[in-house]
């Protein structure tokens, strides 16, 4: 699959994923809070009962990310790898197999005045990739958001 060469702008931007296997017990949601700096400032992850397809995972991941946002931010832009997603949000008429799902992010795009998706490609949605795979594949219920807080080791002194 051939992807169109973009500038890819990381900033004050919700990057999400979710995560599906048929033989997991659970589906993974991960989503990461950018700045409009290009710091991780947020991130979440979580586990729901497996869903019918990677493609409902994608959607939940979507709509976790949003109540986060709605919740913890101003973040209005939304980012993704995966382009049905956005082809559903942009159309959702168009998946009737989704209507419920949709209904619902449709409900919460009401409080986003600017609500924005893009296509991010995977190789910058890494993170969030992580996220969702590793709340997927944890044994038990999984929730969590939390800061990031980076960590600046000292120095070696110089001889």
């Amino acid at each position: 699959m051939n992807e169109e060469p973009q500038a890819v702008c990381l900033g004050n931007i919700c990057l999400l994923d979710g995560s599906w296997t048929l033989s997991a017990n659970f589906s993974g949601c991960g989503w990461t809070w950018i700045d409009s700096s290009g710091n991780i400032q947020l991130m979440g992850t979580k586990n729901i009962t497996r869903r019918e397809s990677a493609l409902h995972s994608e959607v939940e991941a979507l709509r976790w990310a949003m109540e986060n946002m709605l919740q913890h931010s101003t973040c209005q832009s939304f980012g993704t790898d995966c382009k049905e997603l956005i082809a559903m949000v942009k159309d959702p008429q168009a998946w009737p197999s989704f209507a419920t799902e949709l209904e619902r992010i449709e409900t919460l795009q009401i409080c986003f005045p600017d609500f924005n998706i893009t296509y991010v490609p995977r190789a910058h949605n890494q993170t969030a990739d992580f996220l969702a795979k590793t709340a997927r594949s944890f044994r038990r219920e999984l929730h969590f958001v939390g800061c990031s807080i980076p960590v600046w080791l000292p120095r070696p002194p110089q001889v």
